[in-house]
């Protein structure tokens, strides 16, 4: 499911209902006002945010402005997508970089959130910005949080700083004058967490804030746990002032209320949110485009990232050329694939074009185990038979079947997707987006 599609199926479908309308009256604005705060409680937003901003969306819905206009709907659409944009921080908020090297940032949270997982994905984001970056071990409590730890780096290509279960504070102390020795400008200190807060937990934290000055402190709550990760979030800003909240498992929880609660509890901004398993499935909190894909409006801006991250420019010339001469084959489309895997889950892809995702509602889902079987299909086949699929006939449709452990049907089917590409991108070279209109199994 992509991330907020209930509420955004919600929203859909209030606004749908005022846009029917044209001129809106008071009472039909009060009761759009009613329909938006019980989405927002069915979301699990906090209930004392959901009221003021209610009270606030209200307030501007209702002026003289609005009722007398001629587009109402339009303009309330705007002044939702204003406040949720406010409620969740404005701006996107870049971690924080310290004049003086390194940079030490000090990760905390509660067992279970995903802490140690998510300051891998931080390595992998920060590599991406040519930091180098240490990770320090100071779960010291935990059963092989070290080992795990560890595991992390070797994922991401750095070093895990460990000295065994001694004091917490002594090992971040070394572990920062290893980086200073080692060349290292970044250092990610993992803090143990507890299955719940305690005295204990909190006590110890402050003390390593105290000893290393971190330039920042995440706190990283699990979405899943809903109002329970507000709590969380606000218990630990009031002890330590954390200075941001890295939101995981929020592409698993289509409610989303933490993320639209934490800024207005707290006033720390989001900063990060987990978006899969792998390392790279990391997204910078970009409050504006939450609110968009909320609202059912894509995330254009998103997508484009993952794009320019998963195609270099040498790539996109290339292939830009290959259309333009009309010679892409099926060497260059299995290409295509590896690196829009690399973009992250396909569904989610599509639900950030604007007007897509609600077109394709209810579609069966794209079975990213299918790519596996279309690269076997394809990797079956001789080179001369991928740059040229019209010489696949049918004895050699078989040969490929059983050279991929496939079917014929499957096989005939990559052919025909195949060729069905090829045309949709023939027409947008030629007149883009409303090239595709009328092709036989695209949904416009």
């Amino acid at each position: 499911m992509a991330l907020f599609e209930n509420l955004a199926d919600r929203m859909n479908h209030i606004f749908s209902k005022l846009r029917n309308r044209g001129k809106l009256t008071e009472l039909e604005i009060k009761q759009a006002m009613r329909e938006i705060r019980v989405a927002l409680l069915e979301a699990d937003v906090n209930y004392n945010v959901v009221k003021e901003f209610t009270a606030r969306v209200s307030e501007k819905a209702l002026g003289e402005d609005i009722l007398k206009s001629l587009t109402p709907a339009q303009q309330i659409v705007k002044i939702v997508n204003d406040e949720l944009i406010a409620l969740m921080g404005s701006t996107h908020q870049k971690l924080a970089v310290s004049d003086k090297q390194p940079t030490v940032y000090m990760m905390c949270g509660l067992q279970g959130a995903g802490k140690t997982t998510m300051c891998g994905k931080l390595v992998a984001y920060l590599k991406k910005q040519n930091k180098k970056t240490l990770l320090v071990a100071c779960d010291v409590y935990r059963p092989a949080a070290i080992q795990q730890l560890k595991v992390v780096a070797g994922k991401v290509g750095t070093e895990c700083f460990e000295m065994g279960q001694i004091k917490p504070v002594k090992i971040a102390e070394e572990g920062i004058k290893y980086a200073l020795k080692n060349g290292y400008d970044t250092v990610i200190i993992d803090t143990a967490g507890r299955l719940h807060i305690d005295e204990a937990l909190m006590d110890e934290l402050v003390a390593l804030k105290k000893a290393v000055k971190p330039t920042e402190i995440l706190l990283v709550v699990d979405s899943m746990t809903g109002q329970d990760a507000v709590t969380v979030a606000d218990t630990f800003n009031k002890t330590l002032d954390i200075t941001g909240v890295i939101m995981t498992k929020l592409d698993g929880d289509t409610r989303g209320g933490a993320a639209l609660s934490i800024k207005a509890v707290t006033g720390k901004p989001i900063k990060f949110n987990g978006t899969g398993e792998k390392p790279d499935d990391l997204e910078p909190f970009h409050p504006e485009r939450m609110a968009s894909r909320i609202l059912g409006m894509g995330d254009v801006l998103t997508l484009i990232e993952k794009a320019q991250d998963a195609f270099t420019q040498e790539e996109a010339l290339k292939l830009g050329k290959k259309l333009k001469e009309n010679s892409f084959t099926l060497e260059d489309y299995l290409q295509q694939l590896e690196s829009m895997k690399k973009m992250g889950n396909i569904n989610d892809m599509i639900a950030m074009i604007p007007g897509l995702g609600s077109k394709l509602k209810g579609a069966p889902q794209i079975d990213e185990k299918q790519i596996a079987h279309t690269k076997a299909i394809i990797l079956s086949m001789t080179p001369q038979e991928r740059r040229n699929p019209d010489i696949i006939k049918a004895s050699r449709r078989k040969r490929i079947a059983a050279g991929s452990g496939t079917s014929i049907q499957e096989v005939n089917q990559l052919l025909k997707q195949f060729d069905t590409m090829k045309q949709m991108m023939a027409r947008m070279q030629k007149g883009g987006m409303r090239g595709l209109k009328g092709l036989k199994g695209f949904p416009f």
